[in-house]
């Protein structure tokens, strides 16, 4: 038996690592009396970070509490697979840090599903999230392991990694390949092995406290765990991709990336990513540009591009002004080679062996608890093209249905700050009501047309989102001053949003600068933009309601069927003859009421690919 010592806020902590199967009886005595105690921290060691490719493989389970851990060397085969599988199937409690990868290793490596370990499972990071959601950058502790723990737990908590990727240098490996190639026997391996789940057994109690401490509801922390199993199942269920459209995908797009970056040149831009050359060239075209950066220099991002090249969010044209051909060349430059970089490229060197893309789910991306998708990050893509979409296919026999939110950030908005008139249009207007229209008639009266519409939509997305005038003005096409009249307009209209924000600031103030959520979610407001309260109350409940429908979908028995949460929307993969029934299922998952306000969802059924619901006709 192998032991080593080490010590964590000054206690003695040991990292037990059986090197024949003799030595496993211990273990499993260790692990009876621990299972006795309270839950068992659980972690694994990987080749690797793709659960899903061929190749893929788990080399160790760890199992520990708060003083002793235990590295059982899967990779040996025989009796010492026999032992972990001992434990992780009749331990009755895990804690986990980042339990979802773990899960999803232990379903695909070892037999273990997600359906038997994850009721049994806490995760810290979860809890983590529910006690601060901020990453360190916001000013926040964050939800890795190590800064957790040395806020915590220890300063000086021992971070091992360091040490790891420094023996994969000396050994001639990088951080990518040292883990699927270090010696499994290697101290510094087998040590940064049980350290993980000592920091987590020690961590577990102290978030549990903090969560009592600050009120956290039990039904949240428990609400989290349940999205986070049905995120990992929709993970393992991955997305099939049409390899015969992919493939050459990339090639096309970066020949268009290289179309427009010839067109840019002509206009002195060689160097796409030049912001310098971009703001120099539109200036000698005789664009006037104002927006700076951080660093003080002239922007040219997105946001100042799109307007000149009279685009909007969806790629299309605003009629508002000539379009700048130089703006309108960067832009599909930069999104050819975005969008080959970053998805058609990934889509086929990321393929598991039953061709499909397991992209990973965080359910708890944003302070908001919006979640994400990344690897390749699908919840990214526009939605007004179906290029990249097209490459993702139904499972044989099925089409793709998407069921969506109707409006939801203003239903949301309506119920949240208890807006009567928003109320009273939603309540009466049924399924197809068209608030931003309704609210366009409300300030401009019966002959409001679709400009005005458009108008008002932006105001009402600046109350959600915290647009500023200068930014609505880009996104709309009018001007600022048409927008100052609208922002002004909507403010008589619907005084009690303007009420809200006043209200839900002067809590956060009482409760160091911290506002929560209908569900109880905590969210840290920062001291300099605390007008943000309002899209922070309406994107968390927004981002719950889908959580819920998910929940709902499942009861409902779609589970098996769900493919991807993305934004306001689940996409799933039906079969073909089923459909109709199958969407109006999903619709009533979806159909719920926020204090008050229906809360309505729409199904579109497409074709085989999801570019289908987008316009592609396969």
């Amino acid at each position: 038996m192998l032991t080593y010592r080490h010590r964590i806020a000054d206690d003695a902590v040991r990292v037990h690592v059986p090197a024949t199967p003799a030595e496993l009886d211990a273990f499993l005595a260790w692990a009876q009396r621990a299972d006795e105690r309270g839950p068992i921290a659980l972690d694994t060691e990987t080749s690797g970070l793709a659960i899903f490719v061929d190749g893929y493989a788990l080399r160790t389970v760890q199992f520990g509490d708060a003083h002793d851990a235990w590295v059982i060397h899967w990779e040996r085969g025989g009796a010492f697979r026999h032992a972990a599988l001992q434990v992780l199937r009749q331990a009755r409690r895990f804690v986990i840090h980042n339990a979802a990868f773990d899960w999803l290793v232990l379903d695909q490596c070892a037999g273990v599903p997600v359906e038997d370990l994850a009721p049994r499972t806490r995760d810290t990071r979860v809890m983590a999230a529910l006690v601060d959601p901020r990453q360190p950058q916001e000013g926040g502790i964050g939800t890795a392991l190590k800064p957790l723990s040395a806020h915590y737990l220890d300063p000086a908590a021992p971070d091992t990694q360091g040490d790891l990727t420094a023996v994969f240098r000396s050994l001639g490996l990088t951080k990518d390949t040292g883990f699927a190639h270090i010696d499994l026997d290697h101290p510094t391996y087998n040590l940064y092995a049980g350290l993980d789940v000592l920091l987590t057994a020690r961590l577990y109690p102290v978030l549990r406290d903090q969560l009592g401490r600050l009120g956290v509801r039990d039904r949240l922390v428990d609400y989290e765990h349940e999205i986070a199993r049905v995120c990992a199942l929709m993970q393992r269920r991955g997305l099939l991709v049409d390899q015969e459209y992919t493939a050459p995908l990339a090639d096309r797009l970066a020949a268009e990336a290289e179309r427009f970056r010839a067109v840019a040149a002509v206009y002195g831009v060689d160097k796409i990513g030049s912001s310098a050359q971009i703001a120099e060239a539109l200036a000698a075209m005789g664009e006037t540009l104002t927006d700076r950066t951080k660093g003080g220099a002239l922007s040219t991002d997105k946001n100042v591009l799109m307007p000149l090249a009279d685009l909007d969010r969806d790629w299309q044209r605003i009629g508002a002004r000539t379009p700048n051909p130089l703006a309108d060349a960067v832009l599909r430059s930069k999104r050819a080679a975005k969008w080959g970089g970053d998805y058609a490229t990934p889509f086929m060197t990321q393929l598991s062996s039953a061709g499909r893309i397991h992209s990973s789910l965080n359910p708890l991306q944003a302070r908001t608890g919006r979640m994400s998708v990344s690897g390749p990050p699908l919840q990214q893509l526009p939605s007004g093209d179906h290029v990249i979409r097209r490459s993702i296919l139904a499972d044989p026999g099925h089409v793709m249905v998407s069921t969506d939110f109707q409006a939801v950030e203003m239903r949301v908005l309506a119920a949240l700050a208890d807006v009567r008139r928003m109320r009273e249009g939603f309540q009466s207007g049924g399924a197809d009501f068209d608030i931003h229209m309704y609210t366009a008639q409300l300030i401009k009266g019966p002959a409001a047309t679709s400009k005005d519409r458009k108008l008002f939509k932006g105001a009402g997305f600046g109350k959600v989102y915290g647009g500023g005038v200068g930014t609505l003005a880009r996104q709309t096409g009018a001007s600022e001053e048409e927008i100052r009249r609208a922002v002004t307009a909507y403010d008589q209209a619907f005084p009690e949003i303007k009420r809200a924000s006043v209200r839900w600031q002067r809590e956060a103030r009482a409760t160091g600068m911290v506002t929560v959520s209908a569900t109880g979610r905590r969210m840290p407001l920062d001291r300099d933009r605390t007008y943000a309260v309002v899209n922070y109350q309406c994107q968390s409940a927004a981002r719950d309601l889908l959580g819920q429908a998910l929940l709902n979908a499942e009861a409902a028995g779609l589970g098996d069927l769900m493919c991807l949460p993305i934004h306001d929307e689940i996409l799933a993969s039906v079969p073909a003859g089923d459909a109709r029934e199958v969407a109006r299922e999903f619709e009533k998952a979806m159909t719920m009421n926020l204090f008050g306000v229906p809360i309505v969802a729409t199904a579109d059924i497409g074709r085989r690919s999801w570019g289908s619901l987008y316009g592609a006709d396969y």
